[in-house]
Order: C-alpha cells, then structure tokens, then sequence
C-alpha cells in the first residue's frame, strides 16, 4: 500500500479530526461504489453504503448518539463486492471504498484511531494508483506509483484536508458540515468517477 507523509502527521490531529479525514475519503470513494451497484442493477447496496456513511458523520455531529458498530459492520461486509472472473474493473474501487468505510467502523470499535486513518489513506491513493496501471497496461513498482500525477493529486487531496483540520479555528460542527457539503457538491470520486444523482 502506497504511504502519505500526511499519515504522520494525522497523530498530531484531536481524535474526532482523524475520523474526520477518514470520512472526507470515504465520501470521496463513495461514488466508485455507486457507479459499480448500478452497473450490477443493485441499488440497494448503493443505499446501504450511503446509510452506514452517514451514520459515520453523524457519529461526530451528534454528541452521545447512539450507533452500534457492529451491527454496522456487518451490514458493510453484506455488500462488499465479491469478485468472478467476469467482474468489471470498478469491483476493485468498489471493494476499496467499503475497506476504507470499514476502516472507521474499526476505529469505534478498537479505539486506534490514528492506525486507521494511515490505512484509509493508503486505501484511497492505491486505488488511483491501480487505476492509472490499469488504464495504461502497466506494473509499477511503489515508489513509481507515487510520482504518477494522479497520486500527485490524490495527496494533495489528503494534505489540504489535513490542513483544513490542523489550521481550522471555526467551530467544530461547521467545519463537519462544511467539508460533507463540499465533498459531495464535487460528486467527484478519487478516480474521476462522476455520480450523476
């Protein structure tokens, strides 16, 4: 998995921010796993992703709100992608976006929080790693996958959250809700992937 500097400095952030940058790129990968429900005719998982995610911003807007983790968890696994050997392409941004929702489940339930978001950000630049190989036809090794331009973007992506986080003076819910709101006004994935509604 491909490494962010950013991913060291996360630590440095309040617990809530390091949620708060894994949810940023879980919205971001959410539109991969819509496009590829809808190629498979399955709305309904489509609904079943957006309704974990949202409990997840609701988790750090509502204060005390009660959510079981688990219960949630297993409603994730239920829809994670299996793959065939006639699978599309966009299982694997699909399977990477349920792996990175996965990631802040698991950092309710084993309160290691800043391991987690390392591991949703390695999630998020990989899959525009593949991506690119895949398009192109070609097998980088690591180092080689992060001077691609859209890993370049993918981090850049990352740190201005990250900075977001570290230099916001606003208040705490405004800045929650600011940045949903601006991550799915874009409606734009971390591989280009458009969601139209």
């Amino acid at each position: 998995m491909i490494k962010n500097p950013v991913q060291l400095r996360i630590e440095k952030l309040a617990l809530w921010q390091q949620r708060l940058f894994m949810l940023c790129l879980c919205e971001r990968m959410y539109p991969n796993f819509v496009f590829y429900a809808k190629q498979q005719q399955n709305d309904e998982d489509a609904k079943s992703y957006k309704k974990i995610l949202d409990l997840m911003w609701e988790s750090l807007l509502v204060e005390n709100v009660k959510i079981n983790f688990d219960l949630q968890l297993e409603k994730l696994e239920v829809i994670i992608p299996i793959i065939t050997e006639d699978s599309p392409y966009i299982i694997y941004p699909a399977i990477d976006a349920c792996q990175a929702l996965s990631e802040v489940l698991h950092s309710y339930l084993t309160c290691e929080v800043t391991e987690h978001a390392a591991k949703v950000s390695s999630i998020s630049a990989t899959t525009v790693a593949e991506f690119e190989m895949t398009k192109s036809n070609i097998v980088l090794s690591e180092d080689e996958q992060q001077t691609l331009p859209s890993v370049i973007d993918e981090f850049d992506f990352q740190w201005e959250i990250f900075r977001i986080l570290r230099d916001e003076n606003n208040d705490m819910i405004d800045l929650i809700k600011g940045l949903k709101a601006d991550i799915r006004e874009s409606a734009i994935s971390n591989i280009g992937v458009f969601l139209s509604d």
